[in-house]
C-alpha cells in the first residue's frame, strides 16, 4: 500500500498556483481512475484507490503548506505506513518547467511542506518533483509559486498532470523507473518516422534516383512494328575510290 500525497493550498483562490501543482496531480488522478469520493480526514482531503491488487491512499492535506507534515504523519500512523511507502508530490523550482524527477529520501531544499514533513515523518520518504521553473532571485520565490500559472504553461503542465496519472500505478507498486517511463511518454513523446528519406544531404523526400522514372527513347531511335528500319546511309565516297572502281 501507498500513501500518495499532493502538496498544495487549500482554497478556490490558490487552485491555479504553481505551488498547487501536487493537488493538481491528485484531482487528475482521482477522475482518470474513477475514484470515489473524496472525503475530510487526517486534516485533509482522502480518497482510496486500485490497481489490480495495489491499494493507494490520495492525501491533499489542508492544513496550508508550512504544515503539510501534520496531515501527512496522521494518515501514515493511521494505515500503519513507513516512511518508505509515503510519496509526495510538489512543485520544485530548481525544475525547468515541465520536468519531473523521482527521488527517494534526501533533503528538503528550502521548500516549506517538505520541510514541514521531515520534521513529523523524518527523511525517508519518497518524493515527485515536478519543475515549475524559477523566477531568477530569491527574493521573488514566494510571489511566483503563489501565483497562477501563465497561459502559455497549460501545454505542458496538461502533458505533465497526464503523464503523472498514466503512471501512477508504477507508483503504487513501487516501480519508480516505470513511472518515469510514463510520464516521458506524455511529456517528451518519441517522434514518428517520416517515410522514405531522399537522397544523403538533401533533406528531401522523393528526389533520389530511384524515384526517378526512366525517360523514353527519342522516336527515332524505336523502329516502328509496321515499317522496316531504313538502311544506313553509305558515306561518301573519295576520287581515288571512284577511278579504282573504274577499272574493277
Amino acid at each position: 500500500m501507498k500513501l500518495i500525497v499532493g502538496l498544495g493550498n487549500p482554497g478556490a483562490k490558490y487552485a491555479g498556483h504553481r505551488h498547487n501543482i501536487g493537488f493538481m496531480c491528485l484531482d487528475r488522478i482521482a477522475d482518470d481512475h474513477s475514484f470515489g469520493p473524496w472525503k475530510a480526514k487526517f486534516q485533509g482531503q482522502v480518497i482510496e484507490g486500485r490497481f489490480g491488487s495495489d491499494r493507494v491512499v490520495l492525501l491533499k492535506p489542508e492544513t496550508f503548506m508550512n504544515n503539510s507534515g501534520q496531515s501527512v504523519v496522521a494518515a501514515a500512523q493511521f494505515y500503519k505506513l513507513d516512511p518508505q511507502d509515503v510519496i509526495v508530490l510538489h512543485d520544485e523550482i530548481d525544475l525547468a518547467p515541465g520536468k519531473v524527477r523521482f527521488k527517494q529520501a534526501g533533503g528538503h531544499a528550502g521548500h516549506n511542506g517538505l520541510r514541514s514533513i521531515h520534521a513529523h515523518l523524518g527523511a525517508d520518504y519518497g518524493r515527485v518533483r515536478l519543475g515549475v521553473g524559477h523566477p531568477g532571485h530569491k527574493d521573488r520565490v514566494p510571489g511566483y509559486v503563489l501565483h497562477d500559472f501563465a497561459k502559455a504553461d497549460q501545454d505542458w503542465l496538461d502533458d505533465v498532470l497526464r503523464g503523472v496519472s498514466d503512471g501512477v500505478e508504477h507508483l503504487a507498486r513501487g516501480d519508480a523507473p516505470k513511472f518515469m517511463n510514463a510520464v516521458a511518454l506524455r511529456v517528451s513523446p518519441p517522434r514518428s518516422g517520416t517515410g522514405d528519406k531522399g537522397p544523403k544531404g538533401t533533406g528531401q523526400k522523393g528526389t533520389g534516383p530511384k524515384d526517378v522514372a526512366p525517360k523514353d527513347k527519342p522516336a527515332a531511335e524505336q523502329p516502328s512494328p509496321t515499317r522496316p528500319p531504313e538502311p544506313e546511309a553509305k558515306a561518301p565516297r573519295s576520287a581515288i575510290q571512284k577511278l579504282m572502281d573504274r577499272f574493277k
